[in-house]
């Protein structure tokens, strides 16, 4: 008889555009945490993140203008947009379990920050690395 499979727990990660979503969630699969991103700034509904399939943990990631425009200068930047994905994404930020402002962090330091928090929060991982997922658009590089 095989061993038992552990259903591990679903950590989604949601925030503003070029916060480093992708960069994150890639992070966490390698290192065997079940992580998907949530493209929820660009929707309308207030609780999108948790339609679908609710998660376990949810994990808001921010970023300033400055640090927008430098990961996706393809993108014309204006605080008027930034306070509309602000506004889309108020209910997901108020039930986040871990928020992180990644404007002055590298991607290393933004998953460590997560994998510590999941770590003390007792989060189950893999024993190996999740399948990759699609990457949503992101320009910004792994340290």
């Amino acid at each position: 008889m095989g061993a038992a499979r552990v259903k591990l727990d679903l950590v989604k990660i949601v925030g503003v555009s070029a916060a480093g979503k992708s960069t994150l969630v890639a992070g966490l699969r390698r290192l065997g945490y079940n992580a998907r991103p949530v493209a929820q700034e660009h929707s309308q509904v207030p609780d999108m993140w948790q339609r679908i399939r609710p998660p376990n943990w949810l994990i808001f990631l921010d970023a300033d203008l400055a640090a927008q425009g430098e990961r996706r200068p393809d993108v014309s930047w204006d605080e008027p947009w930034r306070l509309t994905e602000l506004e889309r994404l108020a209910h997901a930020r108020i039930h986040a379990n871990l928020v992180i402002d990644t404007s002055l962090l590298s991607p290393g330091k933004v998953l460590q920050q997560a994998v510590d928090f999941l770590r003390v929060s007792s989060v189950e991982a893999a024993p190996g690395p999740l399948a990759e997922l699609p990457r949503t658009g992101s320009v910004w590089h792994q340290d």
